[in-house]
């Protein structure tokens, strides 16, 4: 049955094609609806005036009536459809109108006929629709029709194919879900049918490639069913375009070779200083890389003290890595000796290549790289840094303070404001890598190699683009479960309003579709380049919460307020504090205070009052996190504060008791001493915001739901937003 179903969708296809067209007619969108199973009103079409009035008494009620033309895809915009026709002379008056509309419409456009639709009952509106996106091919898209969706563009995407249980969460996954289950009176719908052609749409999409977009708008969900008042189906114009795939192995393989090299060439090494190969060499040198550095320069014997080669074929024995200091038309020329050394990696620093416009001479070095098995790095980069092999292969200021964030850039702009950040914070990283024009080694990439390095515990990256979206997401589930990834995805703004010929790829903007398939695939999202080096900073710092159960404890009430709403813009649970629990808390602070959550121990009370309430709050199993906001008094100093703090948090995890623990602190200049005392000692701290250390402790509970670390401890597993995680599309 699906192979017939299949050939019959083939021929019609085949036929669209062949007729040189992208648009399919509604009785053609009607064929592959029956053959996908999905529900659509009964119809005929009508080629003259009587076949409709004979076809609409048919159905025995009030019909639709549409002009069906392939040189008129929007019927509405042409005049082209009729609602609630009903009666012989009504039919017939409405045939002539619909045809003479879509002639002034269109002059030259080819008329099929009519189409006389069954009239669908009153329900709600909703629109399924999928489209392809240039990031991650194949996407489907929900939302609720009429006004909704046009101005809120209340819309949610996932990855095709999608099986029930993934299709039924898209229902959950947008800000008015609950329509869907009856509000005001109103029944719910029936929400199964409405994921199954959902479902459906997603089969279609991915077993024909060559469709482009299909629009099923409206659909009318009732408690009874989910039936398409109109399907549209629009193919592409050409076929994409195939990107060469590499298998985990292969990728591990020569990534091992880039980030763990023992050998190392530069390209264009100099003695000259300000030059670019002059740095590299520099850099390689007093960074301290144990392994062998080559210089190669056909003008020089030397080069910083070391026997420089006149070719790279030249240098004897195994390289790993050839890093390119030269003039951007000078590359292709070198890239061929590397590929002839069969050396893995080719670090491209120059500019000049796509960048510039310089297209072409960007696919000639790709082309001479896959021809060698090379893998390219770059070009337009800054180099990139592997701290934990003492490696420093830039032209920028060397890094060496060991850790376990990688970040990697698109931009050298940003990848230097990494590096400052980094500096400026003692954030210990395990790598820094720029990825510029990512002609061949792209964020996929880099996260399959981060996902199994044991010196990276949370990955951070900044990225234009993605080349391969499918390739990324792939990599995102298999490194997500073990530490977080945080993306900074520049262009958030951008309009995405590239030319669509459906109302799903309308609404599909660039970033919408970005937004949705991150948080599917489990990817933390950061708004900005500081939040993004902030939770990549603080993850790692971090215990993992085992449940959802915030507390508040704050030495002045304003603070509570603000640190609660930061709570609930983060998608955090501040805990419905128990009489027990209350009653405890209540012991430590003054009658003026107030129990409840926040907790707020009021300003003036001494060192012992924080130090209660913070072990109590450690102590309490129902306690997962807690949220400390510090007022600067001379009571308690702020240095006070945190070595206090400090203490009872390490005795608590020397314990086995390790919950995540962030403060704010507001006071004089004081506090930033004090925070980042007690960030060295594993509580995040920031002063003068209360939003910040709400906002990393909401990151990790990102990762943490993600990772599926709070199930296992019964919690729910609700998304920042109130959205459910869509069962691992």
């Amino acid at each position: 049955m699906a192979d017939d179903r299949v050939l019959r969708v083939r021929s019609l296809l085949d036929t669209v094609r062949a007729q040189g067209r992208t648009a399919l007619t509604a009785p053609e969108g009607k064929v592959i609806a029956d053959a996908y199973g999905i529900a659509v009103p009964g119809e005929e079409l009508a080629t003259d005036v009587e076949e409709a009035v004979a076809h609409a008494a048919r159905f025995g009620g009030p019909v639709v009536m549409k002009i069906v033309s392939p040189d008129i895809l929007h019927k509405t915009d042409a005049g082209g459809v009729r609602v609630g026709v009903e009666g012989a002379a009504d039919v017939r008056a409405a045939f002539h109108e619909i045809v003479a509309n879509a002639k002034a419409y269109a002059a030259d456009a080819r008329i099929e006929g009519v189409q006389v639709q069954e009239l669908l009952p009153q329900g709600q509106e909703v629109i399924v629709g999928a489209v392809t996106d240039p990031t991650f091919g194949k996407v489907v898209a929900f939302g609720l029709g009429g006004v909704l969706v046009e101005v809120l563009r209340d819309v949610t995407f996932r990855l095709a194919p999608l099986d029930a249980d993934e299709a039924l969460s898209m229902l959950d996954s947008i800000r008015s879900a609950e329509i869907l289950r009856g509000v005001r009176g109103l029944p719910a719908v029936d929400r199964w049918a409405i994921a199954e052609q959902i479902r459906r749409v997603s089969r279609l999409v991915a077993d024909f490639p060559e469709i482009a977009e299909v629009d099923l708008n409206p659909v009318i969900a009732t408690p009874e069913g989910a039936m398409a008042a109109d399907i549209r189906v629009i193919l592409s114009a050409a076929p994409a375009e195939e990107r060469r795939r590499y298998t985990r192995a292969e990728i591990l393989t020569s990534m091992r070779r880039l980030m763990q090299p023992s050998s190392v060439a530069v390209i264009g090494a100099s003695n000259e200083p300000g030059k670019i190969g002059n740095s590299v060499m520099r850099n390689l040198i007093d960074g301290g890389f144990s392994g062998e550095i080559h210089p190669v320069n056909p003008k020089a014997d030397d080069i910083l003290g070391r026997k420089a080669y006149k070719s790279v074929t030249d240098v004897p024995g195994e390289v790993d890595v050839a890093v390119f200091t030269i003039p951007a038309q000078r590359v292709a020329a070198a890239l061929e000796e590397v590929g002839r050394k069969r050396i893995p990696n080719a670090v491209l620093i120059p500019s000049g290549f796509a960048e510039t416009g310089e297209h072409e001479l960007q696919a000639e070095i790709v082309a001479i790289a896959e021809r060698h098995g090379t893998r390219l790095l770059g070009p337009n980069i800054y180099g990139y840094y592997s701290t934990w092999n003492d490696l420093c292969a830039t032209f920028c200021t060397p890094y060496d303070v060991k850790g376990g964030v990688a970040l990697t850039s698109q931009s050298g702009g940003i990848g230097m404001a990494v590096l400052g950040f980094a500096r400026t914070t003692k954030t210990g990283v395990s790598a820094i890598v720029g990825l510029g024009n990512k002609s061949d080694l792209d964020e996929d990439d880099l996260l399959t190699w981060f996902g199994e390095d044991p010196h990276t515990e949370c990955i951070a990256m900044h990225l234009e683009d993605l080349k391969d979206g499918r390739a990324f997401v792939e990599a995102a589930r298999a490194t997500v479960p073990k530490k977080p990834v945080v993306v900074l995805k520049a262009g958030r703004t951008a309009a995405g309003a590239r030319a669509a010929g459906s109302h799903t790829g309308a609404l599909a903007g660039d970033d919408a579709v970005y937004d949705d398939i991150l948080r599917q695939a489990g990817v933390i999202r950061a708004p900005g380049l500081n939040d993004m080096l902030e939770y990549a900073r603080a993850l790692p710092v971090l215990p993992t919460p085992k449940g959802d159960n915030v507390v508040i404890i704050t030495g002045a009430g304003g603070s509570g307020v603000l640190l609660s709403d930061a709570v609930t813009d983060n998608g955090l649970s501040l805990m419905e504090i128990p009489p027990d629990l209350d009653t405890a808390f209540r012991r430590f602070i003054p009658p003026f205070g107030a129990a409840g959550n926040p907790v707020d121990i009021t300003g003036g009370e001494p060192p012992s009052t924080y130090e209660a309430t913070i072990r109590l709050g450690l102590e309490d199993p129902r306690i997962h996190a807690l949220v400390l906001g510090y007022w600067h008094t001379i009571v308690t100093p702020p240095m006070v504060f945190a070595e206090l703090t400090a203490r009872v948090v390490a005795e608590f995890r020397e314990r086995g008791v390790e919950k995540p623990v962030v403060a704010s602190l507001a006071g004089d200049v004081e506090v930033e001493e004090a925070c980042q005392y007690l960030y060295e000692r594993g509580v995040v701290a920031y002063p003068y915001t209360t939003e910040k250390p709400v906002a990393v402790l909401g990151a990790k509970y990102r990762w943490a739901r993600a990772a599926e670390r709070l199930r296992a401890a019964g919690s729910s597993a609700v998304a920042e937003d109130g959205r459910a995680l869509g069962g691992g599309s």
